[in-house]
């Protein structure tokens, strides 16, 4: 219970501080996830939808890997990663190993199946209902994906806000991928982690509370940019 007090008070020092290595690291987070939610969505997204709305004989079999991809481990995807981009592997001439990059490559490998099998799901419902109407007037296959994707966009933003969630806590791939180098990689994850390894409980709680906040921060500074709260819904 003190150590938990001990983080509040040292979370409110450093915030009222504005103890600059915290926010490095807070704006390294934010960038390297948010970068992480825009690629995994501008693929994920219509992804999901042309699931939703397309016809082919393996359909069944792509949108179950799809949600079985939702479970990636994210050790193992920063194992992959890393050999593909270390100076052995395929990638390893651009020399992203341990920089930011090599942190969203690794993030949008885990974010894409997410948002794209929650997307799947909403758009899946919302194509039964608009299935008739959109044949009925000799629409393209781009066209419905178009005007889905625009009438569904509540729920895929909460798609992507997921994808954000998931990103935002994580720290396994990023810690293999990144190094958690200090001025260049660490964030608050790869944070909290080391300063829980070398028992300073305190610092690691007083992150730990300022990753939440972050995150809660940006769900609702999202919410309310795209007004989510009209006519009465969420």
């Amino acid at each position: 219970m003190n150590d938990i007090l001990a983080g509040l008070l040292h979370a409110a020092h450093l915030i009222f501080t504005l103890d600059t290595d915290l926010i490095e690291i807070s704006l390294r987070s934010l960038r390297v996830t948010l970068s992480a939610v825009l690629v995994s969505s501008l693929i994920g997204l219509p992804l999901g939808c042309w699931l939703a709305v397309q016809r082919f004989r393996f359909r069944r079999l792509a949108i179950a890997t799809l949600n079985a991809l939702m479970g990636l481990p994210p050790v193992v995807v920063g194992l992959i990663v890393y050999l593909l981009l270390s100076r052995s592997g395929p990638f390893g001439v651009f020399g992203l190993l341990f920089t930011p990059t090599a942190m969203i490559i690794a993030q949008v490998v885990i974010l894409t199946p997410l948002i794209a099998s929650i997307s799947h799901q909403a758009i899946r419902d919302l194509w039964a209902e608009y299935h008739d109407l959109l044949i009925s007037l000799n629409t393209t296959r781009r066209q419905r994906i178009m005007t889905l994707l625009w009438d569904g966009r509540r729920a895929l933003l909460t798609a992507s806000l997921a994808g954000f969630g998931r990103g935002i806590g994580e720290v396994g791939a990023i810690m293999i991928v990144g190094g958690n180098i200090d001025h260049a990689t660490r964030v608050l994850t790869t944070a909290i982690s080391l300063e829980t390894g070398k028992g300073n409980f305190a610092l690691a709680l007083a992150l730990g509370f300022i990753l939440i906040g972050l995150a809660v921060a940006v769900n609702l500074i999202i919410h309310s940019l795209s007004r989510t709260e009209v006519s009465g819904r969420w």
